[in-house]
């Protein structure tokens, strides 16, 4: 027997079914965080000690100001041998990224997928009230997915 109609049993299932998972019920909550006071040497040690690629740089009340990944790092050590400076004088607040796109926490997780491919980026932050509540990565999108997958896909 072969299959008639692909899209029919699928709208049917998304009517009645389809679960709507939300970038909060996937995000992660306890972040590490970069102040801007930091040196770049300090982040590198953090990045490679967590093994994570970037985070988040906040502030004192925990808002978010920038971030910084893995490749501002390399560009602050390509820079500082280059013109043969010290690095451990450069800090998180010189080499970090200050326009940050957020998303929202209630954005659902598919949608969060388009936009990490329109985007380009591996990570976005969470902002509720000003505050850095947690960032959802592409693992995070692919976690997801997979528990979708399981229940209804």
């Amino acid at each position: 027997m072969g299959i008639k109609s692909f899209q029919g049993p699928m709208k049917q299932r998304e009517s009645k079914d389809m679960v709507s998972l939300k970038v909060s019920d996937y995000m992660t909550k306890k972040l590490i965080t970069f102040k801007p006071e930091q040196s770049v040497e300090e982040v590198i040690v953090q990045l490679i000690k967590y093994r994570i690629s970037g985070g988040p740089v906040v502030n004192d009340n925990y808002e978010l100001i920038g971030m910084i990944s893995e490749g501002d790092c390399i560009k602050h050590i390509s820079e500082s041998k280059y013109h043969n400076l010290p690095g451990e004088t450069r800090t998180v607040g010189q080499h970090m990224i200050s326009n940050v796109e957020t998303i929202d926490g209630n954005m659902d997780i598919f949608d969060a997928a388009n936009k990490f491919l329109q985007a380009k980026r591996r990570r976005f932050p969470i902002v509720e009230n000003g505050v850095l509540v947690g960032q959802i990565s592409q693992m995070d999108i692919l976690k997801a997915t997979i528990e979708l997958k399981s229940q209804s896909w």
